[in-house]
């Protein structure tokens, strides 16, 4: 019997709307060939619905998305809209209710694309950032007080929790050890003086319960500067929610083009749906010119075929990018060419 998967699909803002459709295609077509099929629900939930109703999503939103197996998000954000009211009104909702406590972003210098970094060369370079992605430095913690008084002040408390970080550290050292069997921890414990040796501590404790994976921790300002200068050394990076998410748009650039970077948003026990994204955010000053990288959103529908269990079907995705990379001059402007949306889309497609 064919396995039917029902996916969300939150095309957003921006370029999002324009980067979703490629990926559907794409991932119709690895259906038909491996034997499986999707079926899609599509929700307006953006800052346009936001400026329209006063909300991204509506109030039973998450229970619209609480049967679905995966959920594929194009992009979030748009001017006019203060960017936390976009984020907590339908990235942290969903990420918070549905228990997507690991980040997961892959970094990988694919051939034929020019890194802006001399020492960071295809076949070299590829490593995944896991960043927390519940609590640490993004929680709802704190407030203001004293509005537009001369004494005003903002409070904001960062949370760390031994439940919330020693399940995300199980998961890397987990991952690390199908990899390169290389960790390393990113801190700032001598700056920081409660929440990274904690952090710290909580490393150090996982650790031993993972004998065959070499580990390191280097402080944040250093790790950024090595991600540069020498990133071909990483496997896995283990980081804090802040921490990660500078971290992988850094290491994004690194590869050559952000257009390219993908996450995934999961919930490893499965009791909830995961929630697929690329990093490039919505890009409004190219939106509707048909020019955005699709590379993004389909490298993250692969990510979601290999965790709704089609691990050929996901290799075939991130071959053929690297194929139209490798082997064509097909680019779109982010990467240094002409070509439109759908033009690289097409291509990547006769490729597969």
């Amino acid at each position: 019997m064919t396995t039917n998967h029902r996916i969300a699909l939150i095309p957003g803002d921006g370029i999002g709307a324009e980067v979703l459709p490629p990926a559907q295609q794409v991932l119709d077509v690895l259906g038909r060939r491996h034997g499986f099929s999707l079926s899609y629900t599509s929700y307006d939930w953006s800052c346009e619905r936001y400026l329209r109703e006063g909300a991204m999503m509506p109030a039973d939103g998450i229970d619209q998305l609480r049967d679905k197996d995966a959920i594929l998000l194009g992009a979030v954000g748009y001017p006019g809209v203060p960017d936390h009211e976009s984020l907590w009104g339908l990235l942290i909702p969903i990420r918070r209710s549905f228990r997507q406590y690991v980040n997961l972003r892959p970094i990988r210098v694919f051939e034929g694309i020019d890194s802006p970094v001399r020492g960071a060369r295809a076949g070299e370079v590829d490593f995944v950032v896991v960043r927390e992605n519940m609590e640490g430095e993004y929680s709802e913690v704190g407030g203001r007080l004293n509005r537009g008084f001369p004494d005003e002040i903002a409070v904001q408390e960062a949370v760390f929790t031994r439940a919330g970080v020693t399940r995300l550290l199980d998961y890397a050292f987990t991952l690390a050890s199908r990899r390169g069997g290389r960790l390393t921890s990113a801190t700032k414990s001598n700056g920081i003086v409660h929440t990274m040796p904690f952090w710290d501590q909580l490393v150090t404790e996982r650790a031993a319960s993972f004998p065959q994976v070499a580990w390191d921790q280097e402080h944040i300002d250093a790790l950024a500067a090595k991600f540069v200068l020498d990133p071909a050394r990483f496997d896995v990076v283990v980081a804090s929610n802040l921490f990660g998410d500078i971290l992988s748009d850094l290491a994004a650039a690194v590869a050559g083009s952000i257009g390219i970077a993908p996450a995934a948003n999961l919930n490893p026990e499965r009791d909830f749906p995961s929630m697929f994204e690329p990093v490039h955010g919505s890009a409004p000053d190219i939106a509707g010119q048909g020019i955005a990288n699709p590379l993004g959103a389909i490298w993250s529908a692969g990510m979601m075929l290999d965790h709704l269990g089609h691990p050929a079907a996901a290799r075939d995705i991130t071959d053929a990018i690297a194929s139209v990379l490798a082997k064509t001059d097909i680019r779109t402007r982010d990467l240094g060419g002409t070509a439109s949306t759908a033009e690289l889309t097409d291509k990547l497609i006769e490729l597969l």
